[in-house]
């Protein structure tokens, strides 16, 4: 029994969607020669941190708590310690950008506080992928076709079929760093960054005998 010839294909397929994520970072600080006035006065703006994040409720997905440190600075002659410096930073993700500029200068605003972001991104899940794939799909077996009508067969079967995940482009953001000046933060309108996504296939057909001659 002969086998029946077959055609090798790569299907791809390229999207650009509208974000669905912006992850943002918020680092409160603090820096005395007294270390509990340190530790004091970066609980209280960590706190004031927290509290400002609260009253935007529901426009916050998700935060988390991390990168906290305090440690001591010493001469560099010695280990006698002239100050104590810590840190907490927080990061949050929001779905909704409504008000994100605004939240990010407001936190911005506060005293020793600094924003890093915000880095836009799709959802683990998100409908996006897999439309990507289903057209990569459609690609590969449209080039099949074309590849067996050039040799006037056409296609009869699938043998294999392997993907290739594709990954949106993390967009950058910029920082902001606060230090309680008066009269409130400006406004600030923030452009969501399309996201890339790329799916691509290998996939493997049988076609009908070529018509060679």
């Amino acid at each position: 029994m002969v086998d029946a010839p077959v055609v090798a294909v790569r299907g791809e397929a390229y999207r650009e969607v509208a974000p669905e994520l912006a992850r943002f970072t918020v680092r409160a600080s603090a820096r005395d020669r007294d270390r509990e006035t340190t530790l004091t006065r970066l609980a209280e703006r960590a706190a004031a941190v927290r509290v400002l994040l609260d009253s935007y409720g529901p426009v916050i997905a998700h935060r988390e708590t991390g990168d906290l440190w305090v440690r001591p600075e010493t001469k560099r002659s010695g280990e006698r310690v002239v100050a104590y410096h810590g840190s907490v930073a927080t990061t949050v993700t929001v779905t909704d950008f409504t008000d994100l500029g605004e939240l990010m200068l407001r936190l911005a605003d506060q005293d020793q506080v600094e924003v890093s972001g915000p880095w836009w991104s799709l959802r683990p899940d998100s409908p996006a992928y897999r439309e990507a794939r289903h057209a990569a799909i459609t690609d590969a077996l449209a080039r099949a076709r074309e590849y067996a009508e050039a040799l006037g067969a056409r296609v009869t079967g699938l043998l294999e079929l392997s993907d290739t995940d594709g990954a949106g482009v993390p967009m950058m953001g910029r920082a902001f760093k606060g230090g309680g000046a008066a009269g409130g933060p400006p406004e600030l309108d923030l452009d969501p960054q399309p996201q890339g996504v790329n799916a691509v296939v290998q996939a493997r057909f049988t076609i009908s005998e070529p018509a060679l001659s």
